[in-house]
């Protein structure tokens, strides 16, 4: 007779990274160790990773179940400052989206921007200034699916941060959104060498993500005959 055992499960993490863009995020869960396949409604050439075009949701509720962990990032101009100065009208997707990762049994993360904090789920906020980067940009993840992760130390924010657009004076930190200027300077804070202006104003700086992918990991058992 056998019993179920748990193990670390030998082959390697598959994430699916909705809502992809140019591949922060699935950067970051690659350095962990995981085989990312990245889906988004646009073409996404500077993608680095296996790359579907469509739409993220419906993706996620027909083969989300296929994976072993589910990122989304859902659009954030609903909730983003720049875009309501602005006027522009932009679908909140961030409901929709929760409920197609529910539906899948997976573990799972959804992240956004400050200004969507009231619609996430007690949500853990990550901050370059956690992993040694020379930016702040917050952003924040909420967990699902069993998932749950704990936030690095959160430093003091010591050097200032430049207005949208204008560029960085020694020991000042950019904001990299909106028409920045120094795309090569926002490649090396980052950490996204293959992305354009386009790809670094929405991104997740990859630490974030490898941070979360490493959390995941230790995780992740399996049940087999023994």
């Amino acid at each position: 007779m056998t019993q179920p055992v748990p193990i670390r499960r030998s082959p390697v993490l598959r994430v699916l990274d909705a809502f992809c863009c140019q591949g922060g995020a699935g950067k970051g869960y690659s350095d962990a160790g995981a085989d990312v396949t990245g889906v988004d409604t646009a073409p996404q050439p500077r993608y680095p990773f296996t790359f579907i075009q469509g739409d993220a949701i419906a993706y996620i509720r027909e083969h989300g179940a296929d994976f072993d962990f589910i990122h989304a990032s859902p659009p954030c101009q609903h909730d983003s400052d720049c875009q309501r100065i602005q006027g522009n009208a932009h679908p909140d997707l961030i409901d929709p989206t929760r409920e197609a990762l529910n539906s899948t049994g997976r573990p799972w993360v959804i992240e956004n921007v400050k200004g969507a904090v009231p619609k996430l789920h007690r949500p853990v906020m990550l901050c370059g200034a956690m992993f040694g980067m020379a930016t702040y940009r917050h952003r924040y993840f909420e967990t699902g699916g069993g998932f749950t992760f704990t936030a690095p130390q959160h430093p003091e924010h010591r050097a200032p941060q430049v207005k949208m657009g204008r560029p960085i004076p020694p020991g000042w930190y950019g904001q990299f959104v909106g028409n920045f200027s120094g795309v090569q300077h926002a490649r090396e804070v980052m950490g996204v060498p293959w992305m354009n202006r386009d790809g670094i104003r929405e991104c997740i700086p990859p630490a974030y993500t490898h941070w979360i992918g490493r959390a995941f990991l230790p995780s992740r058992t399996l049940e087999v005959a023994a």
